[in-house]
C-alpha cells in the first residue's frame, strides 16, 4: 500500500518521498538496494514482511509504492519488462474471452495478444469513435486494451467515455499510460481499471533499465495480479527497481522539458516542405486532440511525421541525424529517431495495425532545443 500521507502531497513531492522514508537502521536518505534473496524468520511462517525476494523485496516495495502514489492507485506491481506486465494482465482472462485492441498500438502488444495468448479472441477497433464501438460491441469482450497517446500514430482516446461503455457491458479497461506518464495523465481517475507502463521508457528515463509496471485500486484484481506476479516470477531485480525509482524522482521536471522541446520540433516540422504531415496531440487537427486537451496536463514528448517522398526518404531521415540517435525505445533524456515500419512495429506488418512506411517517429529528449531542431532540419535537407 502507498504511504497514506502521500495523498495530500503534490506530484513532485510524491515522486521524491512516497515509499522512500529514510532507512530506520542507518538513516540513509536514498532507498538501499536490498540484494538478499531470503530473509530470516523469527518462527516458522512468521517474518518481518519478506521471506523470499521473488515474492517481495524492500527495494521493490519502495518503487511499487512510489509509482502507485504517482498514479493515484492503491496498489502497484513491478515487473521485469513492460510485456511481462502486459502478460500478467492477459492472464486474468479465460479461454475464449475477447480483447478489444485499438487499431493503433505497440507492435509487441499486438504480438503478445495475437501470437502468444492464442486462447483469447481479439478484435482491432477504432477507439476514436465510441458510438461505433458501442454499436459493434462483441458480446464476449472482457478486456479493452487502450493506449493513449498511441504508438506510433499518437492518437488520443476519450478514456472516460470508453471506460463507461466497457463497464456497462461487463468488461474491464487497461490503459497503457507509457507515452503520457502519470505526470501528464492519470487514467484511474477517469475510470480505468488497470494502468500499465513500460517503465523502461519515461519512468526510468535514462535508457539504463528494462521494466514494467501495473497500477490499480481494485483490491480483488490486485490480489489476482499479485498472485500471478509471484507464481510466474517475472519480477525485476532489486538493482533494476532502484534505477527505476531513482529515475522517476525527476519525472516531472523531465516531462516539462520533453514537452517544451517537442512543441518546438513540431513547429519546425510543420513548416518544412519535405514533411507531408505531423502527428502530435497538441495540434488542433490531430485525431483525439480534444480528448487529449481534456485529460492530459500537456501533450508529451513523442512526435511522428510522414515524408512526402515516401519510404526511402523516411529511411534517409532516420539515418541522417547526429543528436537524434537511430534506435528503438523512447522516453529517455536523449533524443531518439526510428522508422516504426521496419523497427518497433515490424511484427504488425500485414495486420490491421500495420503502420505507414513513410512514417518517422521521434522521442524528443531534453537536450538544447535549438540543437535538436537544427539536427532534424539538416537531416530533412539531406533526405
Amino acid at each position: 500500500m502507498p504511504d497514506p500521507s502521500a495523498e495530500s502531497w503534490s506530484f513532485e513531492t510524491r515522486a521524491i518521498h512516497a515509499g522512500q522514508d529514510p532507512d530506520p537502521t542507518t538513516g540513509a536518505v536514498v532507498t538501499p538496494i536490498s540484494l538478499s534473496t531470503t530473509f530470516k524468520q523469527d518462527e516458522v511462517g512468521q517474518h518481518k514482511g519478506y521471506e523470499y525476494s521473488r515474492s517481495g523485496n524492500p527495494t521493490r516495495t519502495a518503487y511499487e509504492e512510489q509509482i502507485a502514489a504517482l498514479e493515484g492507485a492503491r496498489h502497484g506491481l513491478a515487473f521485469a519488462s513492460g510485456l511481462a506486465a502486459e502478460d500478467n494482465v492477459l492472464r486474468l482472462l479465460a479461454t475464449g474471452d475477447r480483447v478489444l485492441l485499438g487499431n493503433d498500438a505497440y507492435g509487441g502488444t499486438y504480438r503478445l495478444i495475437s501470437k502468444v495468448h492464442t486462447q483469447l479472441g481479439w478484435t482491432a477497433v477504432d477507439l476514436l469513435d465510441v458510438d461505433a464501438l458501442v454499436a459493434n460491441w462483441p458480446t464476449d469482450t472482457r478486456l479493452v486494451w487502450l493506449e493513449t497517446p498511441t504508438n506510433p500514430l499518437l492518437r488520443c482516446f476519450d478514456i472516460e467515455a470508453i471506460c463507461a461503455a466497457a463497464h456497462e457491458r461487463g468488461a474491464i479497461v487497461c490503459v497503457d499510460n507509457t507515452f503520457a506518464t502519470p505526470y501528464l495523465q492519470q487514467p484511474l481517475s477517469l475510470g480505468a481499471d488497470i494502468v500499465v507502463h513500460s517503465a523502461t521508457k519515461y519512468l526510468g528515463g535514462h535508457s539504463d533499465v528494462v521494466g514494467g509496471f501495473l497500477a490499480l485500486s481494485d483490491d480483488d484484481l490486485a490480489a489476482r495480479l499479485r498472485f500471478t506476479q509471484n507464481a510466474a516470477g517475472a519480477v525485476p531485480s532489486p538493482f533494476d527497481c532502484y534505477l527505476a525509482l531513482r529515475g522517476a524522482k525527476t519525472l516531472a521536471v523531465r516531462m516539462d522539458r520533453h514537452c517544451a522541446n517537442a512543441r518546438a520540433v513540431v513547429e519546425m516540422l510543420q513548416s518544412h516542405p519535405k514533411v507531408e504531415s505531423v502527428l502530435y496531440p497538441g495540434l488542433a487537427s490531430h485525431p483525439g486532440h480534444r480528448a487529449a486537451a481534456r485529460q492530459m496536463r500537456d501533450f508529451g514528448g513523442m512526435v511522428s511525421f510522414t515524408m512526402r517522398a515516401g519510404r526511402d526518404a523516411a529511411l534517409r531521415v532516420a539515418a541522417s541525424t547526429h543528436i537524434f540517435t537511430l534506435g528503438e525505445s523512447l522516453g529517455a533524456v536523449e533524443s531518439l529517431i526510428e522508422h516504426p515500419g521496419q523497427m518497433t512495429h515490424a511484427s504488425a506488418a500485414g495486420s490491421p495495425l500495420e503502420v505507414p512506411d513513410r512514417l518517422v517517429r521521434l522521442s524528443v529528449g531534453i537536450e538544447n532545443v535549438n540543437d535538436l531542431v537544427e539536427d532534424l532540419r539538416t537531416a530533412l535537407e539531406r533526405a
